[in-house]
């Protein structure tokens, strides 16, 4: 099996859209762990990503913006809204490299119910903010449904310089063209495009999170190895792909449906 690289813009073209979103100001905390823990938590068809044998858990803040059908425009009010994710990383048999998604925790209960409800993406609704002040910005978060609990997080980064050219494991983490999913059965992988990564550097003030271990993992195991910031990206998704014997299938959708 070939790998695709890691790229800084998508190695793919979608060609039609499902939905159009923005991701605005985001932080980026990433712990290294062993594949073997990761591999439970993966859709069938998929395995750990590895940089140099290692895997990675990310917990990510950022705030959503005009999430919206096809080509948009956004969904007034509705598609905006905070959000924080627990993922891994993943690559199918195909070659793929894309996120997986333990947790997402968003501010607006409907989005949480269309993404449950439609995709099988594991949402849940919190009580949530973003504050900035400066370059310092505060993400804190409260769960509200679905239990059990309600864990929280509070995470507080302060943005620095520019990065002009990433290192390695900042392409790694961050240059990712899909997510895996599994939904209703089966293992999907929806592809994504954005302009590449405007990244930053980043300073971790202060962390006090229950979503990593609420999402079945292992409590991170000191700092962070990598903390980055960014003013953020537009975002277009395509339609899924079925994962069949380490295959691609698509899925395809014709006006008329069939």
């Amino acid at each position: 099996m070939t790998i695709e690289d890691v790229t800084p813009t998508s190695p793919r073209a979608v060609r039609r859209s499902l939905m159009v979103q923005s991701w605005h100001d985001l932080s980026f905390l990433h712990w290294p762990v062993e594949p073997d823990v990761v591999q439970p938590f993966l859709p069938a068809g998929t395995r750990p990503d590895t940089l140099d044998g290692v895997a990675y858990v990310g917990l990510i803040g950022f705030r959503m913006v005009g999430v919206g059908p096809v080509n948009g425009p956004g969904v007034p009010y509705l598609g905006t809204f905070c959000e924080t994710n627990v993922r891994l990383y993943s690559v199918d048999g195909a070659g793929r490299r894309a996120v997986v998604f333990r947790s997402l925790d968003a501010a607006r209960l409907i989005p949480v119910l269309v993404a449950r409800l439609g995709f099988g993406l594991p949402y849940k609704w919190s009580r949530m903010s973003l504050r900035r002040d400066g370059d310092v910005f505060t993400y804190l978060n409260r769960r509200r449904w679905p239990g059990p609990g309600r864990p929280e997080s509070r995470m507080v980064v302060r943005a620095g310089a520019p990065i002009a050219e990433p290192t390695p494991l900042e392409h790694f983490l961050s240059a990712r063209w899909g997510l895996h999913v599994e939904a209703f059965g089966r293992t999907l992988h929806i592809p994504n495009v954005h302009p590449r990564w405007p990244l930053h550097r980043a300073e971790l003030l202060e962390l006090d999170d229950e979503l990593v271990t609420a999402a079945g993992l292992p409590a991170p195991g000191g700092a962070p190895v990598s903390v980055l910031y960014s003013p953020g990206v537009p975002v277009r998704f395509g339609w899924p792909n079925r994962i069949l014997s380490g295959l691609p299938h698509r899925i395809d959708r014709t006006p008329n449906g069939n």
